[in-house]
């Protein structure tokens, strides 16, 4: 059956409705749904991360959602590997599988494979750590803008790690790390069909402001508050957490953070979108559109 196998990629930005579609989906093929968001991994984050409900996550099996602390080291590499080695059991079992998620780079890295990126000095690796936390983000944000563009346009900004390894492989080659993101595809044992899911600039800014005012009343503040002393670690420095540390630290008001975490979180979804858009190979449409995804994914079958 491996060679029939069919995974079926549902991308997108945030709060477009990529949960309920592929809950939809998960029923219509009966099978299972194997997350590439890399912000729903961490058990404990539960509000900032927009993760499924417990109900949600009760009707169909999901793969990588509170599959990790935040407390342990994680890349996407190690993604890569376990999520193959994921499908090769699932396919036993299933023609279909959905793979979702916003984290463009860890849907590739199922999808493609990742590139060989040059071994760098131990000793720069330190140098770059040191800036940062002499410096803070800014600095790295600054710093990759200034020497690779190309990679800051598509990057999770608020995630020192990846631009602190953008800097190492520029300072450690003279190299941007964009040239060396070749996309040599690796043959993988299954087909992919691509469904990315889009709504009205609109529509779509409109939702995510309603999902962090729902975030907020649920208790986002709150939550966050309990991770601030651990706001350092990786898993911690994204959208939803490091505007209401900021707040913490009394950098500025509640009324500002909640600015903020609207504000970011509209340009996260920009930069997901960068990111899908340039993929000639993804279908796209609204996520009411049912009948649309499931006309085309008959002719798709085969």
């Amino acid at each position: 059956m491996i060679d029939q196998a069919i995974l079926l990629l549902v991308v997108g930005p945030t709060a477009v409705g990529k949960t309920e579609v592929c809950l939809n989906l998960a029923k219509k093929f009966k099978t299972e749904i194997v997350s590439c968001d890399s912000r729903q991994f961490y058990r404990e984050l539960e509000l900032g991360t927009a993760k499924p409900s417990p109900e949600e996550l009760a009707e169909v099996p999901h793969h990588f959602i509170n599959s990790l602390s935040i407390q342990d080291p994680y890349d996407v590499r190690q993604f890569e590997q376990e999520a193959i080695a994921l499908l090769g059991r699932l396919f036993a079992k299933h023609r279909v599988v959905i793979m979702t998620g916003g984290s463009g780079l860890f849907a590739d890295a199922v999808v493609n494979g990742l590139d060989e990126m040059p071994e760098v000095p131990p000793a720069i690796r330190l140098q770059i750590i040191q800036e940062y936390e002499e410096k803070g983000l800014e600095f790295l944000q600054n710093e990759v803008q200034a020497k690779d563009p190309e990679y800051y346009a598509v990057v999770d900004q608020k995630n020192p790690q990846r631009l602190m390894r953008a800097l190492e492989i520029w300072k450690g080659t003279g190299k941007k790390f964009s040239s060396f993101r070749v996309k040599k595809k690796k043959e993988r044992p299954f087909k992919v069909v691509k469904i990315g899911l889009e709504r009205s600039r609109d529509e779509l800014y409109s939702r995510i402001d309603l999902r962090m005012d729902r975030m907020i009343e649920k208790g986002l503040f709150e939550e966050a508050k309990l991770f601030y002393p651990q706001r350092d670690l990786n898993a911690l420095q994204t959208v939803g957490y490091s505007e209401i540390f900021g707040f913490l630290a009394g950098e500025y008001d509640q009324e500002e953070a909640i600015r903020l975490l609207k504000r970011n979180s509209r340009r996260y979804a920009k930069r997901q979108l960068t990111w899908f858009k340039k993929d000639q190979e993804i279908n796209w449409f609204s996520p009411e559109d049912q009948e649309g995804i499931m006309s085309f994914l008959a002719t798709q079958m085969d």
